[in-house]
């Protein structure tokens, strides 16, 4: 398992400058021209996620915990819980909060893939995930402090729901909604099941996005989301504030992530399609 800085695969790639130690090799990091260009997240994921494809780190390792990544390269923890979000929608690795992060076994395709006809709908859902950040890590954070047991045993009846469903391939929206709804209801302040009330099943991205209900046949990725449920639930159930809201921010960070990947992705094929048919429409008749 790679659990230090020393000797790891993480840096000993990485050039040592005058005087050793991580901050030596966070000069390096930040230091190139490219990396700096492209914004220092950015320059992360592309350094763990060829470590990661070229077996450097394997599947199971363990990663170092966010404040060695920020000391071996000289970032911020903004930018490593950027990079590692990243990294976890690209299907790289997962974060088991209050254990830490590992590498998964490669799969043949981490993110779904979304047709151009819904790259508007995904637009709406990104924005609606990115309100759902702001609400629900504090939403998460407060149902830890002020939760009822009644409210504890209500949230862990939607997730068996959700798990159960997912075996049967049955519904997993309304199980999704109650759970993150009960999290708002445990609040105690009435707002914020307001807000999760108005907005409806809509909260949930599968609901609008069909690549996502279709992507690996829906169970696969369905258990993974229902795992981030269970991080968010232990927490809850501990009364740990702090671990809830990370927990919360994890699991929607990572929707964010997932979707804005296939977004780019498909934005770039309709553009490719159009030039396509332009060059083909512009060709000289036989």
């Amino acid at each position: 398992m790679v659990q230090s800085i020393a000797g790891n695969p993480l840096v000993s790639e990485a050039p040592v400058e005058a005087g050793a130690g991580g901050a030596a090799v966070g000069a390096a990091f930040v230091g190139r021209p490219r990396q700096r260009a492209r914004g220092l997240a950015h320059g992360l994921v592309e350094d763990l996620g060829e470590k990661i494809r070229s077996q450097s780190l394997r599947p199971g390792d363990k990663l170092p915990t966010e404040s060695a990544i920020m000391q071996a390269y000289g970032v911020s923890r903004t930018v490593v819980r950027e990079a590692l979000s990243k990294l976890q929608a690209g299907g790289l690795v997962e974060t088991l909060h209050g254990v830490g992060t590992f590498v998964l076994q490669p799969r043949s395709s981490g993110v779904f893939r979304l047709d151009p006809g819904e790259i508007a709908a995904s637009v709406d859902v990104l924005a609606v995930l990115e309100l759902r950040i702001s609400l629900e890590t504090e939403s998460a954070g407060l149902a830890a402090s002020r939760r009822t047991d009644e409210q504890l045993v209500a949230m862990r009846q939607a997730l068996d729901d959700f798990e159960k469903n997912v075996v049967v391939a049955g519904d997993t929206v309304g199980p999704d909604f109650r759970f993150h709804l009960q999290i708002a209801q445990s609040t105690g302040n009435p707002y914020f099941a307001d807000i999760m009330r108005h907005l409806g099943t809509t909260l949930i991205p599968r609901t609008r996005i069909s690549a996502i209900r279709t992507h690996e046949g829906g169970a696969p990725y369905l258990s993974r989301v229902n795992r981030e449920h269970e991080e968010i639930y232990a927490a809850i159930a501990r009364r740990d504030p702090e671990s809830a809201r990370a927990a919360m921010r994890i699991h929607l960070t990572n929707s964010r992530e997932r979707l804005r990947i296939a977004q780019e992705a498909a934005q770039q094929k309709a553009k490719a399609d159009a030039a396509a048919s332009a060059a083909g429409q512009g060709s000289p008749a036989p």
